[in-house]
Parts: C-alpha cells; structure tokens; sequence
C-alpha cells in the first residue's frame, strides 16, 4: 500500500461514491485495475482500511507512525549519573532504576557511546589455582 499517494487514495474513495451510488469493494478493486493497469492490484482490505481511515480521520494522508515515548533530559541525566557510580550495572537494572523499558535506555547508551554491562560468571578461581606468568 506504500505505493499509494494521496491522490490515489481519493481516488479510490471517488470509487466508492456515496449513498445509493456506492459501488461495493470488489467493484472498486476491479474499476481500479481497469484504470491502473500499470500499478499493483489492490485488494478489499486495502480498499477498507482506506475507507475506515476517511471516516475517522476526515482524511488520507498518510498517519505518521507511533514512536516511544521521548525521554527527558533530567531523566537521561540521572541515568548517566547512576552508570558513572557504578559501571558494571546492567542496562535492564539502569531502566528498572529509571522506570523505563529497556530499549529507551539502550538507545541513549548507545547516542552516548557506553557500553551495556552484562556480567557473565566464566568460572570459579580458587586458592590452588596457579598464578599466571608474567610476559
């Protein structure tokens, strides 16, 4: 549906006409491919999703998408703040701390240039355990 521009989109509801002269969705989808035959068929839910939109909206323009919540400056403050006392704190931890979701932190670690900790157990060193050679 991307290839839809908003001219074509009225079209389409030009299509559908009103009252006692709509046409149903499966008249459209054919009177569309009569008269674009060059672009891509559409199909009804297409035709309903524009519809619906109209009739909600009041218009066809395209509906920008919804975006996550934007973070305050005070908020990524004292969360940079909370990784330069500690460092080795986990990303997932830095956003319980802030109450955020964790793909909000990442990103503003990520504008920052920091690294997400993730301390990950190896193995155990015991008192037996041999030194390592100094090179």
């Amino acid at each position: 549906m991307s290839y839809l521009t908003e001219s074509l989109k009225i079209e389409i509801l030009m299509m559908i006409g009103y009252g006692d002269r709509a046409r149903t969705q499966c008249e459209v989808v054919r009177l569309f491919r009569e008269t674009h035959p060059d672009l891509p068929p559409l199909n009804q839910g297409t035709i309903s999703k524009i519809e619906a939109q109209y009739r909600e909206m009041g218009h066809v323009r395209k509906v920008p998408s919804k975006r996550q919540a934007v973070v305050d400056d005070d908020t990524k403050l004292n969360l940079l703040l909370a990784l330069e006392e500690n460092p080795i704190t986990p990303a997932r931890q830095l956003a319980r701390d802030s109450n955020l979701n964790h793909k909000p932190v990442l990103k503003i670690l990520k504008y920052e240039k920091k690294r997400p900790y993730k301390m990950q157990v190896v193995q155990e060193l015991l008192e037996d355990d041999p030194d390592q050679p100094n090179d």
